[in-house]
Formats: structure tokens, sequence, C-alpha cells
């Protein structure tokens, strides 16, 4: 029999930022009458802010702990945290989780269980922690067409890129300054080749166009290239380098999926999204274009997601995923993109089927062009082009490559 007090409970898996920030706001709200029952963690002697009564060891204790009425995931293993939050949806228990490797690996999966055993999953806080882009796209634009949803989704690498720009110091630099400040793992390759906001644009797609796309699917190069001759050419053009994920409805009404380091012009919304915080442009049918802004990482910032959705599950809701059944197959693998390259030299660059190439002249070693390559041949040629080092960054929309070489040239001849 469940026995239960009068206040609602929540087992806590995970008590690293998400989870101390989550626990936090918890303590910091007992108007809503939300009591902790457990946090699960995996070592026991590590030093923490709670006294060690306030853990357990073992998930098996939360799992089947029947006067639990929610659960939060917030480990960083996604395996695991998978493990534990299959459970839970096949006994139809409710889960909030900030996993969004986890979630956008698996979300096919995700959405079965939940439709053939009741349970309920929310996971706001995977992507773009303080900014609640998820409930946007399920809720307020759920019956609405939308053309494009596009972002700065990664804070750890808006970071380091902000730093090129502001401080003109080196990649290597501001990686350390990231680190430093905990804005960057001391593995960072998640963060700056695309990797994070790469599942993150999978999640938003699934409520945006309501295709469910596995991360392996989808165009994806980082910015771990990045030298100060690309910022300078940024800069020569009133420009910022940006890692920008988006989803755009194709041609054929294909969905165009991408993640890459993108010149952004200073009237573009994300031009102002610098440092650690995130931001996403949602471009409707009948609404217009709307932009968010705010941070996307931290203790406090994606705890409070996590309290949201923990407030909203409660509450009994739960996504609607309105979009799935109208959703457009395709994955606008024909369509062409205007790029940026650098290479070290111009070998690198003799077997890349690129079109309508343009040279920038320049003092250096560096071959610079501007370009064009189909989505299609830019995957094929992808490993290549990382394994030797290339920066590729696509063109400003509306701005074509051969406006793009007259207004560079003279100011980005004087930095060289």
């Amino acid at each position: 029999m469940k026995i239960r007090n009068d206040k609602r409970r929540i087992g806590i898996f995970g008590f690293g930022c998400v989870g101390q920030g989550l626990y936090d706001i918890i303590q910091a709200n007992p108007q809503y009458g939300l009591e902790v029952a457990s946090i699960c963690v995996k070592t026991r002697n590590k030093q923490r802010s709670l006294p060690a009564s306030a853990f357990s060891y073992d998930p098996n204790q939360l799992l089947h702990d029947e006067s639990i009425d929610i659960f939060a995931e917030l480990i960083s293993d996604a395996d695991e945290a998978l493990t534990i939050v299959r459970h839970l949806l096949k006994a139809g228990k409710t889960v909030v989780s900030a996993n969004k490797k986890m979630v956008a690996e698996n979300l096919s999966e995700l959405l079965q269980l939940q439709q053939q055993y009741g349970g309920v999953l929310l996971y706001e806080a995977a992507v773009c922690g303080s900014i609640p882009i998820v409930r946007l796209l399920d809720s307020y634009f759920g019956a609405e067409p939308l053309k494009q949803v596009s972002g700065v989704l990664n804070g750890s690498s808006n970071y380091i890129l902000s730093k090129l720009y502001y401080e003109g110091i080196s990649y290597q630099e501001a990686l350390a300054q990231a680190q430093a400040l905990g804005f960057a793992e001391a593995d960072p390759t998640l963060d700056v080749q695309g990797n994070d906001a790469l599942n993150k644009l999978c999640i938003v797609a699934a409520h945006a166009f309501g295709q469910v796309v596995h991360p392996e699917e989808v165009l994806c190069f980082g910015m771990q290239h990045i030298h100060a001759e690309d910022v300078a050419l940024a800069q020569a053009i009133g420009a910022k380098i940006k890692l920008v994920a988006s989803a755009q409805q194709a041609a054929g009404q294909q969905l165009r999926l991408q993640v890459l380091p993108a010149f952004v012009l200073s009237g573009n919304e994300l031009f102002t999204v610098d440092a650690e915080f995130n931001g996403v442009q949602v471009e409707a049918e009948f609404a217009g274009t709307q932009f968010l802004k705010g941070r996307g990482a931290g203790s406090h910032p994606t705890g409070s997601a996590v309290w949201a959705d923990v407030a909203a599950a409660l509450s009994g809701f739960r996504y609607s995923y309105s979009k799935k059944q109208t959703a457009t197959a395709g994955r606008g693998e024909t369509e062409v993109v205007n790029l940026y390259i650098r290479a070290a030299e111009a070998a690198l660059l003799e077997n890349l089927p690129l079109q309508e190439v343009l040279s920038l002249t320049d003092a250096t070693h560096q071959v610079q062009v501007i370009c064009s390559i189909s989505v299609s041949e830019l995957r094929k040629h992808q490993e290549v082009i990382e394994k030797a080092g290339i920066f590729v960054a696509s063109l400003p929309i509306g701005l074509n490559k051969e406006e793009l070489l007259a207004a560079s040239t003279e100011r980005y001849l004087s930095f060289v």
C-alpha cells in the first residue's frame, strides 16, 4: 500500500550542478509542498553540501519507492539515464530529465513507452537551460506551421567564441578560461565539436516540426578549428562567428537540420547572444519571428527548468507532440549551403566537390575560400575535412558571396 503524508515527494537521481540547483529551489519554495524523498548518487565518499542521510546509493531504492510522486533524472551518463527513465516509464511513472543526449538518441522509444504505459516524460532542462523553448514549441506553437527554428544552443562554445571576438586571444586560451570558470568540461569535445547543440536541435525538431530525427542523421561541424584569421574576416564585414543550430523547412517541404559555425550579422538577434548565454529564434507562419535569450547552463538556471517541469507534471501537464502525425519526411540532403572554408594549404581542398569558388587573398600561408556545396557532399567528406583541421562556417543569409568578397577585402587585408 502506498503510504503518503500531505506533501508530495520527489526522488532525485544525481547531485551534480543541476541536482544541487533543483534541491536549492525546492528548499526555497516550501509553499509548494514538495518534499525530497531521497537523492541517489554513485559515489559514497564524495564531499557534498548535505548530510549522508539525504542520499541513497542504490537506484532500486528510489525506483521501487511507491511513496514517490515524481522523479528527476539528473545524471550525466546517457546510458544509465536511459535505464532509469525506461524503468520508470514502463511502470507508468512521471519523470523529468535534463539529459539531452539520452532524449535525442532515444526519443522514438521514449515516445512509444509513454504511449504504451501511460507514463510522463518532460525534459525542458535538456535544451537551453532557463529558456522555455520546448514548452513554447509544444504548446504555444503546437498548431502553427513554423518556417525555421535556429539558435545558439551551447553556452561553452559561445563563451569561447565571444572571447575570441572581444579580446583577440587564441582558441586554446579561451578554452582554458572557459574550463577554469566551469563553463566547459575538462573534456570539451561535446561542446566545441557541436554534439551538445546537435542533441538539443533534434529535440527541438520533434516539437517544432513533428519529426523524430536521430543525431547521426544531421549535418554537424564544430568550431574547434577556428583561427584568428576567421575572426578577423567576420569582424571585417561586421559579423560574429557563432555556432548555430538550425531546423528549417526546405524545398519540397523537407526538413533541413544542421549545426555549423556561422557568420552572424548585426541585424540578426543572435548577434547579441554573448558569453555563456543561449538564444533561440522561432520564425512562425503567422506569428512572425520570436526571440528568446537566457542563461543556457549553470546550477540554478538549469535547476529552474527542472523545477518548472516538476511543477507542470504534478499539475497534469504532458507534451502533446501535436505535429508528429502531420510531419513530412526528408532531410534536405540535396540543398546547397554557401560556406567560408579555411585550410592550412590548398592541397587539402583539391578533392572536395566545391562549387562557385572564390578565393580570399591574404598574406599568410592559410588558404581561404568562399564557395557552395550540397549538404550530401559535405556530409560525405566530413571526416576528411575534420581530420585535416579545416574550418567551415556558413555565410550570412541575405549576403551573396560576391558581396561578401567585396565588403571584406580592404579591411581584411589591413589585418593580415
